[in-house]
C-alpha cells in the first residue's frame, strides 16, 4: 500500500463524489484515480522514473500537481515541488542538488527554465499542455502509455521540500509517505475532518502548509478540495461565498488582505466552520476580525521538517486561548527544552523539540545538517516557546534569524551572501522589521567600503535576478559599523533595537 491507495479506495466507496474542484470543473474520485494511474504510467514508461528518483514540478496550484504527487507515491518516486516565486538560479541549485530525473513545467514558467535545461542536459523536461519545440508535451504522452500499478510502500521517501537554512544554502527536508499519512491523521484530529468536509486551498502547494495542513488530509478523509491557482483576496472571498467550503487555511498576510478587501463585510462566511492559520505569529486583531464574523480560528504550529502539523489549537479553544498555538498533535511528542537539556516547567522558556512519525528522515545529502537538527530522535526546531499551566504552547521568539514575510521564509544569510559579493560593501547584516501588510519584511544594514558611493538603488539592484522578489530588502540602512560581541559575532538584537 501507498498514498495513492487512498484515492483508489475512496473511488471504490464513492466513485462519483467530487474529489477536486478547479476552475469551475469537478474531478470525481473515480476520475482522479484514473488520472493518477495514467500519469504513473507516463512517468515510468515515457520518462523512465524509478523508485527513489526525484520528480520536480514548477507551477501554480492545479489538479495536475495532485495527480503528480499520488503518481510519485505509487511509483515510490520523490516529488520535489518548486517554489515558483524563486529565481531561476535558485531553481537550478535545487534541481542540481537533488539530481532530479524529470521536471514538469507549466507554460508560464517555461521561458525561465530554458537556461536550466541547458545547464542540466540530462534532466527530462515536460511541458504541461501541448508544449513547444524541444520539450516533451504532457498532453502528447499522457495517454500513450499503460497505467502503472503500485510499486511503493509507506516507508519510502515521498516529498523533498527545500527550506533555506541559516547558512543561506537551501536544505531539502525528506518526508516519507508514512510521515504524510500520520500528518493526515493528526490533521483529522485537529479539524474533526471527515468526508462531509469541503476544503478551500489557496496557499501554494509547494509549501507543506498548502499541501499538508488540509489538502492531502482531506483526500485521505474522502472530502472535497477546491483549488485556487494562487491567492487573491477577492477571489478567495468569492469562493467562500459561492463554493461554500467548510474549512480553509490562511497565513496572517492573507488574513490581513481579506479583511482589508472591499468585499469583506458583505461576504457570506457562514459555511466556514473554521479557519486555520499559522506560519508566523498571528496578531490578535486579525483573529478577532474573523471571530467577529462568526468564523472560529485555530492555529497550526510546525515546520517543513514536521510535515508540518506538530502543535495545534482546535477551533473550540481559539478564543479562550487566543495567542496560543495549541497543544501537541495527537500522534506527536512535543517538548520545551532548556539549554541544560532538561524539560522546561510551565511558564519557563525553552526550545521546541518534536518527535513522531511525521518528522522528516533527513536533509537530502546533508548528514551534517541532519545530525545537528535530529538528535536522539528529536527534531530541534530553533523556536523558543513556553507553555501555560494547562499545557498550551505560546511561541516567544526564534533562535534562527528567519524573517517570515507574507507566509514565506526569508533567510537573512541568503541576502547577506548577495551583498558580500559586492566590492562596495564592507559588511552587511539583514534583520526583519515589522510590517502591517506582510507581517515582517527584510531590512539590510550595510557598511560601505571607504570611499564607496554605493546608493540605496545600487544595493537593491544587486538582488535582481538572483533572489525571488519577495526576498529583496524593503529598506537599506547605511551605517558606519555593525554591533559585534567580543567574539566578533554581529549582535542582531542591537540592530532590532535600533530599528525600533
Amino acid at each position: 500500500m501507498d498514498l495513492s491507495t487512498w484515492i483508489d479506495r475512496w473511488a471504490d466507496f464513492q466513485p462519483d463524489k467530487p474529489a477536486v474542484r478547479f476552475d469551475g470543473a469537478a474531478i470525481s474520485y473515480a476520475a482522479l484515480a484514473e488520472r493518477i494511474g495514467r500519469l504513473a504510467g507516463m512517468l515510468r514508461h515515457e520518462l523512465g522514473v524509478k523508485p527513489g528518483d526525484r520528480v520536480a514540478h514548477l507551477g501554480l496550484n492545479s489538479p495536475e500537481l495532485l495527480d503528480l504527487a499520488f503518481a510519485c507515491a505509487r511509483l515510490g518516486a520523490i516529488l520535489v515541488p518548486l517554489n515558483w516565486r524563486l529565481a531561476a538560479p535558485e531553481h537550478l541549485f535545487i534541481l542540481h542538488d537533488c539530481a532530479a530525473t524529470a521536471l514538469l513545467v507549466e507554460p508560464e514558467f517555461q521561458d525561465q527554465t530554458e537556461d536550466i535545461r541547458a545547464a542540466l542536459p540530462d534532466l527530462k523536461t515536460v511541458a504541461y499542455g501541448t508544449g513547444r519545440d524541444g520539450w516533451t508535451a504532457y498532453d502528447g504522452v499522457l495517454d500513450a502509455n499503460p497505467a502503472a500499478s503500485d510499486n511503493a510502500r509507506y516507508d519510502d521517501p515521498f516529498l523533498l521540500v527545500y527550506t533555506s537554512g541559516t547558512t543561506g544554502k537551501p536544505k531539502g527536508a525528506v518526508l516519507s509517505q508514512n510521515a504524510i499519512l500520520w500528518n493526515a491523521i493528526n490533521s483529522a484530529h485537529n479539524h474533526d475532518l471527515n468526508s462531509a468536509d469541503h476544503i478551500l486551498t489557496t496557499i501554494p502547494m509547494f509549501h507543506v502548509g498548502g499541501m499538508n495542513i488540509q489538502t492531502l488530509p482531506a483526500l485521505h478523509a474522502g472530502a472535497t478540495v477546491t483549488l485556487q491557482r494562487r491567492f487573491d483576496p477577492g477571489g478567495m472571498l468569492a469562493e467562500i461565498a459561492n463554493g461554500r467550503p467548510s474549512l480553509t487555511v490562511a497565513v496572517p498576510a492573507m488574513m490581513q488582505a481579506m479583511i482589508g478587501h472591499p468585499d469583506w463585510t458583505g461576504t457570506n462566511l457562514s459555511s466556514l466552520r473554521g479557519l486555520n492559520c499559522g506560519s508566523a505569529p498571528v496578531p490578535e486583531a486579525l483573529i478577532r476580525a474573523f471571530l467577529e464574523r462568526g468564523v472560529p480560528v485555530g492555529q497550526v504550529y510546525g515546520a517543513t521538517e514536521t510535515a508540518p502539523t506538530a502543535v495545534y489549537l482546535r477551533f473550540e479553544d481559539g478564543e479562550r486561548k487566543i495567542g496560543s498555538c495549541g497543544k501537541p498533535a495527537i500522534h506527536c511528542d512535543v517538548r520545551i527544552m532548556r539549554e541544560d537539556g532538561e524539560e522546561a516547567a510551565a511558564g519557563e522558556p525553552g526550545e521546541i523539540v518534536v518527535r513522531g512519525p511525521n518528522v522528516m528522515t533527513e536533509y537530502w545529502g546533508n548528514p551534517e545538517a541532519t545530525s545537528e537538527a535530529l538528535r536522539d530522535g528529536w527534531f530541534y526546531t530553533g523556536d523558543i516557546a513556553h507553555r501555560d499551566e494547562d499545557g498550551y504552547f505560546y511561541i516567544d521568539d526564534r533562535k534562527k534569524d528567519v524573517v517570515i514575510s507574507g507566509g514565506e521564509n526569508v533567510y537573512p544569510a541568503e541576502l547577506e551572501n548577495v551583498l558580500a559579493d559586492c566590492p562596495a560593501v564592507a559588511e552587511a547584516a539583514v534583520i526583519g522589521c515589522p510590517d502591517e501588510r506582510w507581517g515582517e519584511v527584510p531590512v539590510a544594514y550595510i557598511v560601505r567600503v571607504p570611499g564607496s558611493d554605493l546608493t540605496t538603488e545600487d544595493a537593491l539592484a544587486l538582488f535582481a535576478g538572483r533572489l525571488a522578489r519577495y526576498k529583496h530588502p524593503h529598506r537599506i540602512v547605511f551605517v558606519e559599523k555593525l554591533p559585534r560581541n567580543a567574539m566578533g559575532k554581529v549582535q542582531k538584537f542591537e540592530l532590532r533595537d535600533l530599528m525600533r
